[in-house]
């Protein structure tokens, strides 16, 4: 029997339980929830609560955390149930800064987001963990976005140009998530360029913001399959 890749798909913006069983039923690995009070997207700890209660214990819930300290999303996690914690972290100089001490502190294990804007500009001082809790961090999440919009922008970013970081990834032995803009029909391309682990999707799925298309969650999760099978 041939086996073959699969990427790991995460559909996130979740808001209500029926759009969340619909992406587990239509294949994706993990649904994520927003807890950034800015974002379209946010859902209370209460709705999230409820939701991930009635989800199947082999899917990811994963909360989205921007610039928040390690206490806020330990005790999110811990009423919630999520499994994972996606960290937009803050400036070096902050509380919010995932470094080693931020990362023993939660309770789950953490997805690195970066902000393609930060990349660019060699400003990345909010990612700094050692080899010590290297084992924690599932992997890093490129999302199109800057320090004032760190991401959930539904806008892609030039792929080409960000090759470098998915080999920067590699040498240091860390799983790329790839988010920003992807869509049914452009989710191919980009791992086709970037060759991620993962991908993430939100606004690309959706009928409005926190409102999922049913049609389009199993669009995308099966392009995503089919590029799979053709890699393999």
């Amino acid at each position: 029997m041939t086996t073959f890749f699969m990427t790991w798909v995460k559909i996130c913006g979740m808001t209500n339980l029926e759009d969340a069983l619909v992406a587990v039923d239509a294949g994706a690995d993990a649904v994520g929830f927003v807890f950034y009070e800015k974002s379209p997207r946010c859902v209370s700890v209460e709705t999230a609560r409820e939701i991930v209660a009635k989800l199947p214990r082999a899917v990811e819930k994963v909360g989205v955390f921007v610039g928040v300290k390690a206490e806020e999303v330990t005790a999110v996690s811990n009423e919630t149930g999520l499994t994972l914690a996606q960290i937009y972290s803050g400036a070096s100089n902050d509380s919010s800064r995932l470094n080693d001490e931020f990362v023993k502190k939660l309770p789950c294990r953490v997805i690195a987001a970066v902000s393609t804007g930060l990349v660019e500009e060699n400003a990345m001082t909010g990612f700094q963990v050692s080899i010590e809790v290297r084992d924690r961090i599932v992997a890093a999440l490129v999302d199109s976005g800057n320090s004032q919009s760190p991401g959930g922008t539904g806008k892609r970013f030039n792929w080409e140009n960000m090759a470098h970081f998915t080999s920067s990834m590699n040498r240091i032995g860390l799983k790329l998530v790839v988010a920003g803009g992807l869509t049914p029909e452009n989710v191919n391309q980009a791992i086709g360029v970037l060759h991620p682990w993962g991908v993430d999707v939100a606004s690309g799925v959706e009928v409005r913001p926190g409102k999922k298309d049913p049609e389009k969650m199993r669009a995308f999760v099966e392009a995503v399959r089919e590029t799979d099978r053709k890699a393999s």
